[in-house]
Protein backbone atom coordinates (compact mmCIF):
# COMPACT_ATOMS: atom_id res chain seq x y z
CA UNK A 1 0.00 0.00 0.00
CA UNK A 2 1.23 3.49 -0.81
CA UNK A 3 2.01 5.47 2.33
CA UNK A 4 2.96 9.08 2.97
CA UNK A 5 6.45 7.86 3.98
CA UNK A 6 6.92 6.16 0.59
CA UNK A 7 5.78 9.27 -1.22
CA UNK A 8 8.03 11.64 0.75
CA UNK A 9 11.08 9.40 0.29
CA UNK A 10 10.56 9.20 -3.47
CA UNK A 11 9.86 12.93 -3.76
CA UNK A 12 13.23 13.72 -2.16
CA UNK A 13 15.30 11.14 -4.03
CA UNK A 14 13.93 11.07 -7.56
CA UNK A 15 13.89 13.79 -10.18
CA UNK A 16 11.92 13.49 -13.44
CA UNK A 17 13.71 13.61 -16.79
CA UNK A 18 13.37 16.74 -18.84
CA UNK A 19 10.77 16.75 -21.60
CA UNK A 20 13.57 16.60 -24.19
CA UNK A 21 15.13 13.48 -22.64
CA UNK A 22 11.90 11.50 -22.74
CA UNK A 23 12.33 10.95 -26.49
CA UNK A 24 15.54 8.95 -25.91
CA UNK A 25 13.76 6.14 -24.03
CA UNK A 26 11.76 3.38 -25.65
CA UNK A 27 8.58 2.97 -23.56
CA UNK A 28 7.06 6.31 -22.58
CA UNK A 29 4.31 6.92 -20.05
CA UNK A 30 2.35 10.10 -19.50
CA UNK A 31 1.26 10.08 -15.85
CA UNK A 32 -1.47 12.49 -14.71
CA UNK A 33 -2.15 12.75 -10.99
CA UNK A 34 -3.08 15.89 -9.07
CA UNK A 35 -1.63 14.68 -5.76
CA UNK A 36 2.05 15.69 -5.91
CA UNK A 37 3.30 12.98 -3.53
CA UNK A 38 1.35 10.21 -5.25
CA UNK A 39 2.49 11.36 -8.71
CA UNK A 40 6.12 11.49 -7.60
CA UNK A 41 5.96 8.04 -6.04
CA UNK A 42 4.30 6.41 -9.05
CA UNK A 43 6.66 8.12 -11.49
CA UNK A 44 9.76 6.99 -9.60
CA UNK A 45 8.54 3.38 -9.41
CA UNK A 46 7.82 3.33 -13.14
CA UNK A 47 11.21 4.91 -13.95
CA UNK A 48 12.92 2.26 -11.86
CA UNK A 49 11.12 -0.34 -14.00
CA UNK A 50 12.68 1.15 -17.15
CA UNK A 51 9.98 3.52 -18.36
CA UNK A 52 10.37 7.17 -19.27
CA UNK A 53 7.70 9.11 -17.40
CA UNK A 54 6.35 12.51 -18.29
CA UNK A 55 4.31 13.99 -15.44
CA UNK A 56 1.13 16.08 -15.56
CA UNK A 57 -0.24 17.83 -12.46
CA UNK A 58 -3.86 18.04 -13.60
CA UNK A 59 -6.21 17.49 -16.52
CA UNK A 60 -5.18 20.70 -18.31
CA UNK A 61 -1.51 19.74 -18.21
CA UNK A 62 -2.38 16.22 -19.39
CA UNK A 63 -4.18 17.64 -22.41
CA UNK A 64 -1.27 20.02 -23.10
CA UNK A 65 1.25 17.17 -23.02
CA UNK A 66 -0.90 15.05 -25.32
CA UNK A 67 -1.16 17.97 -27.74
CA UNK A 68 2.62 18.54 -27.67
CA UNK A 69 3.55 14.87 -28.00
CA UNK A 70 0.87 13.73 -30.43
CA UNK A 71 -2.08 11.46 -29.91
CA UNK A 72 -2.09 9.14 -32.91
CA UNK A 73 -0.02 6.21 -34.08
CA UNK A 74 3.10 8.35 -34.34
CA UNK A 75 2.71 9.54 -30.75
CA UNK A 76 5.71 9.93 -28.48
CA UNK A 77 3.54 8.48 -25.69
CA UNK A 78 3.07 4.70 -25.36
CA UNK A 79 0.69 4.74 -22.39
CA UNK A 80 -1.39 7.25 -20.44
CA UNK A 81 -2.02 6.69 -16.74
CA UNK A 82 -4.52 9.17 -15.36
CA UNK A 83 -6.37 9.83 -12.16
CA UNK A 84 -10.09 10.02 -12.86
CA UNK A 85 -10.87 13.11 -10.74
CA UNK A 86 -8.53 16.03 -11.39
CA UNK A 87 -8.89 19.78 -11.82
CA UNK A 88 -9.15 21.00 -15.42
CA UNK A 89 -10.27 17.79 -17.07
CA UNK A 90 -11.07 14.39 -15.62
CA UNK A 91 -9.35 11.24 -16.78
CA UNK A 92 -12.68 10.18 -18.30
CA UNK A 93 -12.93 13.49 -20.19
CA UNK A 94 -9.46 12.99 -21.62
CA UNK A 95 -10.21 9.38 -22.52
CA UNK A 96 -13.41 10.45 -24.30
CA UNK A 97 -11.46 13.10 -26.22
CA UNK A 98 -8.81 10.58 -27.26
CA UNK A 99 -11.48 8.21 -28.52
CA UNK A 100 -13.08 10.99 -30.59
CA UNK A 101 -9.81 11.54 -32.47
CA UNK A 102 -9.22 7.82 -33.05
CA UNK A 103 -6.49 7.44 -30.42
CA UNK A 104 -4.31 4.37 -30.43
CA UNK A 105 -2.43 4.50 -27.12
CA UNK A 106 -3.77 2.54 -24.13
CA UNK A 107 -5.05 4.33 -21.02
CA UNK A 108 -4.97 3.11 -17.43
CA UNK A 109 -7.27 5.01 -15.07
CA UNK A 110 -6.81 5.21 -11.31
CA UNK A 111 -9.50 6.39 -8.92
CA UNK A 112 -10.51 6.61 -5.30
CA UNK A 113 -14.10 6.94 -6.50
CA UNK A 114 -14.61 3.69 -8.40
CA UNK A 115 -18.39 3.64 -8.57
CA UNK A 116 -20.19 1.25 -10.89
CA UNK A 117 -21.00 4.20 -13.18
CA UNK A 118 -17.33 5.24 -13.35
CA UNK A 119 -16.25 1.69 -14.14
CA UNK A 120 -18.94 1.31 -16.80
CA UNK A 121 -17.99 4.62 -18.45
CA UNK A 122 -14.26 3.74 -18.38
CA UNK A 123 -15.00 0.38 -20.02
CA UNK A 124 -17.29 1.99 -22.59
CA UNK A 125 -14.54 4.48 -23.49
CA UNK A 126 -11.95 1.74 -23.88
CA UNK A 127 -9.79 2.11 -20.78
CA UNK A 128 -7.29 -0.74 -20.69
CA UNK A 129 -7.47 -1.02 -16.89
CA UNK A 130 -9.18 0.81 -14.01
CA UNK A 131 -7.39 0.59 -10.66
CA UNK A 132 -9.12 1.52 -7.42
CA UNK A 133 -7.14 3.50 -4.82
CA UNK A 134 -5.62 2.46 -2.58
CA UNK A 135 -3.71 -0.12 -4.57
CA UNK A 136 -0.46 -1.99 -4.08
CA UNK A 137 2.47 -0.63 -6.07
CA UNK A 138 3.02 -4.09 -7.54
CA UNK A 139 -0.57 -4.04 -8.79
CA UNK A 140 0.17 -0.89 -10.81
CA UNK A 141 3.52 -2.27 -11.99
CA UNK A 142 1.84 -5.47 -13.21
CA UNK A 143 -0.94 -3.51 -14.94
CA UNK A 144 1.56 -1.30 -16.76
CA UNK A 145 3.74 -4.25 -17.84
CA UNK A 146 0.65 -6.09 -19.12
CA UNK A 147 -0.27 -3.12 -21.33
CA UNK A 148 3.18 -1.80 -22.36
CA UNK A 149 6.18 -3.97 -21.49
CA UNK A 150 9.39 -2.00 -20.88
CA UNK A 151 11.78 -2.07 -23.82
CA UNK A 152 15.19 -1.50 -22.24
Amino acid sequence: MITAHHAEHHRRTNRPPSTASIRGWHSRILLAEDNDEMRSLLASILRRDGYAVLEARDGRELVRHLTEHGTGRASDIDLVISDVRMPGASGLDVLAGLREIDWSMPVILITAFGSADTKARATELGAAILLDKPFELDELRHAVRSVVPPRL
